[in-house]
């Protein structure tokens, strides 16, 4: 697509990456900030006409929302305020697959923070996206190139 890419686990607080290599999950007060900071991120972008590309783990839908409108999602859904930015139209990719497929393709990354045992807590986390969140679900289950092919096609159908 020739978009900016980002990995969001690059920006987590180190003692983030210190909790989750000792096996202790994030909670929501360890989360907000990381993923405030990654709509800054996603603002600054679209302020200079960037499409782009983040991998994230936006387990819950208020996760979602915060990378939407930042600061102003946490709380509740308040009505925009005056002068305040209009919220960032984002498409999420749901990527869907089973534990063991996950825990497969986690066992095989070398050098990352999160462990294998952390797995389980991500999955109770998780609320998948659900209308009217603008998002598509892609199968894990199925080839990388057929994954690609139908993230490929939902962006350029708009």
């Amino acid at each position: 697509l020739g978009w900016k890419f980002y990995d969001a686990d690059d920006y987590h607080p180190l003692e983030n990456k210190k909790k989750m290599e000792s096996g202790i999950p994030l909670n929501d007060e360890d989360r907000i900030p990381w993923l405030c900071a990654l709509h800054d991120i996603l603002r600054r972008e679209d302020t200079s006409g960037q499409n782009t590309v983040l991998a994230c783990s936006a387990l819950k839908k208020m996760y979602r929302h915060v990378l939407i409108s930042g600061a102003s999602a946490i709380g509740g859904n308040q009505p925009e305020q005056p002068g305040e930015k209009p919220a960032l139209k984002i498409l999420f990719v749901h990527l869907d697959g089973p534990m063991d497929i996950i825990a497969g393709r986690l066992e095989k990354r070398r050098g990352h923070f999160m462990p294998l045992e952390l797995l389980k807590s991500q999955f109770d986390t998780l609320e998948p996206p659900s209308a009217p969140e603008n998002f598509i679900t892609v199968s894990l289950e199925k080839s990388l190139p057929e994954i690609v092919l139908e993230i490929e096609s939902a962006i350029l159908q708009g």
